[in-house]
């Protein structure tokens, strides 16, 4: 991932996706200009996913973390 992804937080990307699947949507581009939109849809999609990743893995910790607390296990 590059530097500028990696700064795009998910608000940002999730806001930029949404821009490009309007402009797409909307149609009256170049088929260059709808494989170059595409192209950075898939890479915020990217980004957007990891970020709900690392989320989930996150409250997933937690849980297992309140689990462990109150003595409740997994089965």
């Amino acid at each position: 991932m590059t530097s500028t992804q990696e700064a795009l937080g998910y608000e940002q990307a999730r806001d930029e996706l949404i821009d490009v699947v309007r402009r797409l949507e909307a149609g009256g581009t170049t088929l260059e200009e709808s494989l170059a939109l595409w192209e950075r849809g898939e890479e915020l999609a990217k980004v957007c996913r990891r970020w709900l990743e690392g989320a989930r893995a996150r409250l997933d910790a937690a849980l297992g973390e309140e689990g462990d607390e109150d003595g409740a296990t997994e089965v």
